[in-house]
């Protein structure tokens, strides 16, 4: 989850989301691109995993490690602090798909180090649990858009503890789901918002599955 300066994003869009049909519409375009983002995601890890010369690439092409982790960096501060950027059609586009393609990268190459079956229990496992927080922030009438400032401090305080982490990522995603929804919640996203929200989700799936990851190969190797 990644925060904007732009306070239109947010606070006051309730109203352009009482309309059910443009709340419908601006979801199913979020969770398109999302689903989109990834495929492309798996599929890059799936040719690190299983094709040797591209492993091979990763493993002695270092600076290219941090050349994608470079993009992804530059990419998420622009669609973060350039609303004219991320709401204007084809360049918002263009801007999520090479952040997407950047951070399959990086991912590729970690996921290579820790082994296929530690990246498909991983894999699986995210997927469960965000199919069941997602089913969960659509249903429950708890309010979890009031909490951004203390998730936020729990992250700091919690982020040396990886299981404690892992929670506390699980809350960011039904928190970054109801602010996608608008409607009754405190905040919401502006239906103009459709790639900011669709990366806000991604990146809170991302970072559930390094923090699975990271457990998963630990109680293996444990």
């Amino acid at each position: 989850m990644i925060g904007s300066d732009d306070s239109e994003a947010f606070a006051g869009a309730n109203m352009e989301f009482d309309d059910s049909v443009v709340r419908r519409s601006f979801m199913r375009k979020v969770f398109s691109i999302l689903m989109v983002q990834l495929v492309v995601t798996i599929g890059i890890i799936a040719i690190f995993l299983y094709v040797d010369e591209v492993n091979e690439f990763a493993r002695t092409h270092h600076w290219m490690y941090y050349v994608a982790l470079g993009v992804t960096f530059v990419m998420i501060i622009t669609l973060a602090c350039c609303p004219n950027i991320r709401r204007n059609f084809p360049v918002n586009f263009i801007c999520l798909a090479i952040f997407t393609l950047a951070e399959g990268y990086l991912l590729g190459s970690i996921s290579a180090a820790y082994g296929a079956d530690a990246v498909m229990w991983a894999a699986a496992i995210t997927a469960i649990v965000s199919l069941s927080l997602t089913i969960f922030a659509l249903q429950t009438k708890i309010d979890f858009t009031v909490m951004g400032g203390c998730l936020f401090v729990f992250l700091i305080v919690l982020l040396c503890f990886g299981i404690l982490c892992a929670i506390i990522r699980n809350h960011y995603l039904v928190y970054d789901i109801q602010l996608m929804m608008g409607g009754k919640h405190k905040y919401s996203i502006s239906p103009e918002e459709y790639i900011f929200a669709a990366l806000n989700l991604y990146l809170d799936i991302v970072n559930m599955f390094l923090y699975i990851l990271y457990l998963v190969s630990a109680a293996k190797n444990g």
